[in-house]
């Protein structure tokens, strides 16, 4: 049993007036494509576009990480996804991703969970099954490219560990999620591992209207042409 965490608490700040997460990316509140990627239902949109259109979904339930007051909207913005939901609210708001990711591992149903943030429209369902695959007997699965951080917003943990390290990170003021990776025995899945997967878009994220306006105009195009081989 695997559980969905979809990590959605930020502010928001460069993208304007308005909550990102439930604003529509090609006419889909984008936290509802991150939620139809799990579960099997969204648009063929590489990469992993046959899993995430048409596949069966890589968990069992949803649970959906958010401040109080975005609840409202985020539930609109998912009314009749096929996966039961969660709620994991920050009851102390604007902690961060750590906080975010502990709150989620401890209201998830299963030993594993598989986090993913609201802004990563692209995400690889394929993949995040591969990670959880890794992760087997271990702490942690968290892919890393070489020319970037750790993707700690796109990996997968087991609840009650990464939990626990993300509490002793924060009572020791230390709001990084790296913080409590290291505690973890890990997996760590490597750039050519990753590539022999996937593509890098998977962890593409959405900040500003300049990047919703791309995004928009990529699933655009994989829908127009319909020419997908899952790993574009």
């Amino acid at each position: 049993m695997t559980t969905g965490a979809v990590v959605a608490g930020g502010r928001s700040t460069r993208f304007g007036d308005r909550d990102k997460a439930v604003a529509e990316l090609a006419g889909v509140p984008m936290i509802r494509r991150v939620a139809d990627r799990l579960a099997g239902t969204d648009d063929p949109v590489p990469p992993g576009a046959a899993r995430a259109a048409g596949g069966d979904p890589v968990v069992d339930e949803l649970v959906i990480n958010c401040r109080p007051d975005q609840r409202e909207a985020i539930a609109a913005a998912l009314a009749g996804t096929a996966l039961p939901v969660t709620w994991a609210l920050d009851d102390e708001p604007d902690l961060g991703p750590t906080a975010g990711i502990r709150n989620a591992c401890r209201a998830a149903p299963s030993g594993y969970v598989a986090v993913v943030a609201c802004d990563t429209p692209f995400v690889d369902p394929g993949f995040l099954a591969s990670l959880r695959e890794d992760a087997a007997g271990h702490d942690a699965a968290v892919p890393r490219l070489d020319d970037r951080w750790f993707q700690t917003t796109q990996a997968v943990y087991r609840a009650d560990a990464m939990a626990d390290a993300c509490d002793r990170a924060l009572a020791r003021g230390d709001r990084k999620v790296v913080a409590a990776l290291d505690e973890l025995d890990r997996v760590v899945v490597d750039d050519e591992t990753i590539r022999s997967r996937t593509t890098d878009r998977t962890f593409t994220n959405l900040n500003t209207r300049e990047e919703f306006a791309e995004a928009e105009a990529a699933i655009a195009e994989a829908l127009g042409t319909g020419d997908d081989d899952g790993r574009e």
